[in-house]
């Protein structure tokens, strides 16, 4: 559905996108994630045809962004990271003034109306103004402007920016369900809400692609190695030491202590290496006590770290 080739934005002499490539399938949601200043939003308003690229290509469907971009901007929605209300317009008014100005018939534009506030659940508040809304509202009147024409493709810059953690799950499902149906963008800062929406993501830092996958894909291949939890019934002086001299062990840690004989070691192995069975007699043998073994799967927060710092 989109390809991206190449694509340089440069401001004088400052490099904000650095040669990204990448691409977009239909009915994708991808996530993009990166520090501020990484370059999240400078894509999409290229994306959209608000600025222009200062080298590369973007393609969606098959035509080129610079050559089409009054046709293929019919077929994009976009929600900015600040959403442009008028707070003296009631939420039907200016729905009403976004299909006008999308060009939607006049026959078509109230059962739309109807249409994308049942979507993102404004029927309470259809008829306040914007100042009485709420920031979640807000936000559900910032989707359903970016949807009202029904786009192919939605780019959404911080969706959930601002809201508390009922609102944030809110929108993350209404994104999931319009996402059944729609090719989506969307860049955040919650790592949870991109491991729990996104079915792949591109970590950007400093205008370039730092890592691309699907969550799980992100973590099993670049958290770097394994790590494990093991509580032990034993002197912790000394099983901490034992399990150190392991050649597997790259680090350990008491993590922490359930009594003055039980703790729970934090391992972490030497990349490739396998420790479960060694580690297992290291311990039967000292007979201490085998009380909890498990490995702990590196989370979308770990590799963004490791990737970004």
């Amino acid at each position: 559905m989109i390809e991206v080739k190449g694509l340089t934005k440069k401001f004088a002499d400052h490099v904000v996108l650095d040669n990204l490539n990448f691409s977009v399938r239909q009915g994708e949601i991808l996530g993009l994630l990166g520090p501020n200043g990484a370059g999240k939003t400078t894509t999409m308003k290229i994306l959209t045809g608000f600025w222009p690229a200062t080298e590369g290509q973007v393609t969606i469907a098959g035509q080129d962004l610079d050559h089409h971009a009054l046709d293929l901007k019919k077929r994009l929605g976009y929600l900015p990271e600040h959403v442009p209300l008028y707070d003296d317009m009631k939420v039907y008014e200016y729905l009403r003034f976004v299909a006008e100005v999308r060009e939607i018939e006049k026959e078509e534009i109230l059962a739309r109306i109807k249409d994308v506030s049942a979507k993102c659940g404004l029927q309470k508040v259809i008829g306040q103004t914007m100042a009485e809304l709420s920031k979640g509202y807000r936000q559900r009147v910032g989707l359903a402007q970016a949807i009202i024409h029904n786009p192919d493709i939605l780019i959404l810059d911080e969706p959930t920016t601002g809201l508390d953690p009922n609102q944030i799950v809110e929108i993350r499902e209404l994104i999931k369900t319009i996402g059944q149906h729609k090719t989506i963008i969307f860049s955040t800062h919650i790592l949870a809400e991109a491991s729990a929406t996104c079915d792949r993501v591109l970590i950007i830092n400093q205008g370039k692609i730092v890592g691309e996958g699907t969550p799980a894909e992100l973590t099993a291949k670049l958290s770097g190695s394994a790590s494990l939890q093991v509580k032990v019934k034993g002197p912790q002086a000394t099983v901490l030491s034992a399990i150190q001299a392991l050649p597997q062990v790259a680090t350990v840690q008491a993590q922490s202590v359930d009594s003055a004989e039980v703790t729970t070691y934090a391992i972490t192995v030497q990349p490739g290496q396998e420790i479960k069975e060694e580690l297992s007699k290291l311990i039967i043998n000292n007979n201490w006590g085998l009380l909890e073994l498990s490995q702990t799967q590196a989370s979308l927060e770990d590799v963004f770290r490791q990737l970004t710092k």
